[in-house]
C-alpha cells in the first residue's frame, strides 16, 4: 500500500519531470561594499539600536573596563556571567562576582545571573543588528538569552553599513545569533511584552578606536 508520503512525492517528481526547473544565475553582488566614514556608521548604528530600545554607550578602547562596570553597577548586576574567552581586562575595575559558563552549567543557574558580557563579531549599522557567532569570547547561544541582561561589546571596526557586508563578515558554518534590540513580542493583543525569549534589557558598548 503506498503511503500519502510516497504518493506526494510521486507527484512532485512527475511535475518535475514535465516542467524541469531551470536553474538562472543570481547576482549577489547587488549591495555589497557600501561605506561609511566611522562617525555616520556610529550615527547610524546608535539610532537603530536606540529605535529598539537599546541602551547605547560608546567609549575608546582603554575605557572598555571602566564603561563595563559603569553599566553593570547602573543596573546593580552583582553577579554576572561571561564566555571563557572574554577578554580578562574589560571586567579590570568591576568588583561582583564573575562565573564563567561552561556547556554543563544548566539554565536555571544562568538564569541566576544578573547579567552576561559578551564581545560580538560583526554589526549592521542600517538594521542595528549585532551578530554572535560562538567564538570564545561570546559563547553559547544559552548564555546571552537567558540572563536578564545583555551587555555586549561591539567594535566598530567590525560594524558594516549593511546585511549583506555584515554577513560577509561571518563564517557561514558557525552558530550565528542575530540580536536587534532587547527580546520583545507583541503577539498578544498587539501589547509589547519585553523579555519573552531572551534578555530584558541590552546594553551596546561601541568602542570606537579597538
Amino acid at each position: 500500500m503506498t503511503s500519502a508520503r510516497e504518493t506526494v512525492l510521486g507527484r512532485i517528481r512527475d511535475a518535475l519531470t514535465l516542467a524541469p526547473v531551470q536553474g538562472t544565475p543570481v547576482d549577489r553582488a547587488y549591495r555589497t561594499g557600501r561605506t561609511l566614514p566611522d562617525d555616520e556608521r556610529l550615527a547610524l548604528f546608535t539610532d537603530r539600536l536606540v529605535d529598539y530600545k537599546a541602551e547605547v554607550r560608546t567609549c575608546t578602547a582603554d575605557r572598555t573596563a571602566a564603561t563595563v562596570a559603569e553599566v553593570l553597577g547602573e543596573h546593580d548586576a552583582r553577579r554576572i556571567g561571561v564566555p571563557a574567552g572574554l577578554d580578562p581586562s574589560w571586567l579590570g575595575t568591576y568588583d561582583g562576582e564573575v562565573r564563567v559558563d561552561s556547556a554543563d552549567l544548566p539554565a536555571p543557574r544562568l538564569d541566576a545571573l544578573d547579567g552576561v558580557v559578551t564581545a560580538s563579531a560583526a554589526g549592521c549599522a542600517e538594521t542595528g543588528t549585532i551578530f554572535l557567532d560562538g567564538s570564545p569570547d561570546q559563547g553559547r547561544r544559552a548564555l546571552s538569552l537567558v540572563p536578564d541582561l545583555h551587555v555586549c561589546v561591539v567594535d566598530l571596526s567590525a560594524v558594516e553599513v549593511g546585511v549583506p557586508e555584515a554577513v560577509a563578515r561571518l563564517v557561514p558554518d558557525r552558530p550565528t545569533t542575530l540580536i536587534s534590540g532587547p527580546s520583545a513580542t507583541s503577539d498578544i493583543e498587539l501589547e509589547r511584552v519585553e523579555g519573552v525569549h531572551g534578555p530584558r534589557t541590552l546594553v551596546v558598548v561601541i568602542r570606537t578606536d579597538a
